[in-house]
């Protein structure tokens, strides 16, 4: 019995999320359907975030326990094999037997990309959230930031049907840039709460809009106003980017390599 971790992109669009669910297409359902093909046995996989439904990855990472005779840097090119093409395996590896995708991790890295141009891009639409009722200030966004990097309760952000049993958890790093058009919001945390990143993005499009400071942003998070915050941004525009450890898990692909080059380098 060896233990194989995989790294993986999925274009959440048309799936329920990351998590195997009753009569839903998830992206756990379709990589065990497919390690089945594979070796003919039933294998429980483990990811190192559950992405919600619409909700992307472009550096997944989950682990799962086999016993097959197959390298295990083969298995990437034969689940790509089997799975539909809305699923890509980057790499594939050998791990230690106490290595755990979700457990293991230091921290994982969620980015959010806004469209705030006035027509929405075809090619955007897909991974990003085209919002223009006006021109966001992305310099007010950014001051409403601060403060949130730290241990902090984010109940506000949390929404209903969280099974977490708590909502204190520590944002070790969160930035906002503007590329033309686009706005990136980049946090790294070392847990997320159940919609957590979709609240932030909601309420920090109402500071770029003026319609509410930088400090009641603030107020509602630090204070635990639930009620006051009621909009949350779309599942499309929200990626996983990656999960970091301790040990480099993986050999050829590093952070820069997994989130789409528009994003990362801009675009034109």
């Amino acid at each position: 019995m060896k233990r194989v971790a995989l790294i993986i992109q999925y274009d959440g669009s048309n799936y329920s999320g990351w998590q195997r669910q009753r009569n839903a297409n998830s992206v756990q359902e379709q990589i065990e359907r497919s390690l089945l093909k594979i070796s003919n046995q039933e294998i429980k996989t483990f990811a190192a975030g559950r992405t919600d439904a619409g909700v992307h990855a472009s550096g997944q990472v989950i682990h799962f326990d086999i016993d097959f005779v197959i390298p295990s840097d083969r298995y990437a090119s034969l689940l790509n094999n089997k799975l539909p093409q809305t699923i890509r395996i980057l790499e594939s590896v050998e791990v230690k037997k106490n290595f755990h995708a979700c457990y293991s991790a230091i921290y994982r890295h969620y980015r959010y990309v806004i469209n705030n141009s006035k027509i929405p891009n075809l090619f955007l639409n897909k991974w990003s959230w085209h919002r223009y009722q006006k021109y966001l200030d992305e310099f007010l966004m950014s001051n409403a930031l601060k403060g949130m990097e730290g241990k902090h309760d984010f109940f506000a952000f949390q929404k209903s049907g969280s099974n977490r049993t708590t909502s204190v958890t520590t944002i070790k790093n969160i930035e906002l840039k503007r590329v033309k058009e686009l706005i990136f919001i980049d946090i790294k945390a070392t847990g997320f709460l159940y919609g957590m990143v979709r609240s932030i993005v909601g309420q920090l499009v109402l500071v770029g809009e003026k319609k509410i400071t930088p400090e009641m942003f603030t107020e509602r998070w630090m204070y635990k106003k639930k009620d006051d915050i009621r909009e949350s941004a779309p599942a499309n525009g929200l990626c996983f980017v990656n999960a970091v450890y301790k040990e480099n898990v993986f050999k050829n692909i590093k952070g820069n390599d997994l989130f789409p080059k528009f994003a990362i380098e801009g675009y034109s």
